[in-house]
């Protein structure tokens, strides 16, 4: 089977979702690309369910919305398309309802610079994408809009994206997300955060770049 690593690889991901918090049931689905186009996961199918067979393939430059495979790819298979197809620099998507980032998806609200780790997804900080009806092309295209220079973005009433260069990065990014989530709500529930300045977010910024460099 082709890609079976990376099947493997991306089944072995969804089933931890529920153990890391970030997910239940059926909902949420993850993509991985490939040199031959794009795996993800299949449509209403429990991720212990789901066999490396049943996992789709989507060519990423050609036949718009064509899968290969005997499930259905997720209802939500154009916005994973969308970004990689917009972002080059992508290999991977996590998409889950997670409650702290779906909470504030829900009273449609961005996280602010509250912390300095925002920083973490490209920015001063993670936008909320407005709502639009999941599955639709509509969704998409604001999807890929939030996640202009961004690397983690939340949708209105729905959930997270969570992007990375490699499957573990997008899974670090939908973990790192959840938790600032979370720190941001409770903050909320005692007056709110200070927010950081633009100064001290780009101070923040440059010191990312140069403390978590790669090991040379």
């Amino acid at each position: 089977m082709p890609h079976l690593q990376q099947r493997t690889a991306l089944i072995a991901a969804a089933r931890s979702l529920a153990g890391l918090g970030l997910n239940t049931g059926t909902s949420g689905n993850l993509s991985l690309r490939t040199d031959h186009g794009m795996l993800i996961t299949p449509s209403a199918i429990r991720y212990d369910d789901i066999t490396t067979e049943m996992i789709a393939m989507m060519p990423l430059t050609s036949d718009y919305g064509v899968w290969e495979g005997p499930k259905r790819p997720s209802s939500e298979w154009r916005f994973h398309l969308d970004i990689m197809r917009a972002r080059p620099d992508i290999g991977a998507i996590v998409h889950t309802h997670a409650p702290y980032c779906t909470a504030l998806a829900m009273a449609r609200r961005d996280i602010p610079a509250c912390h300095y780790m925002v920083t973490r997804f490209g920015g001063a900080d993670v936008r909320c994408a407005p709502y639009a009806l999941f599955g639709t092309a509509e969704l998409s295209a604001l999807a890929v809009e939030a996640l202009e220079g961004r690397t983690a973005c939340l949708l209105a009433n729905h959930g997270l994206i969570a992007t990375g260069a490699t499957l573990d990065a997008a899974m670090g990014t939908a973990v790192e997300l959840e938790m600032l989530a979370k720190q941001y709500c409770l903050s909320l529930s005692i007056g709110g955060p200070v927010l950081l300045t633009a100064q001290e977010v780009a101070e923040a910024q440059q010191q990312f770049a140069t403390a978590y460099l790669p090991n040379e």
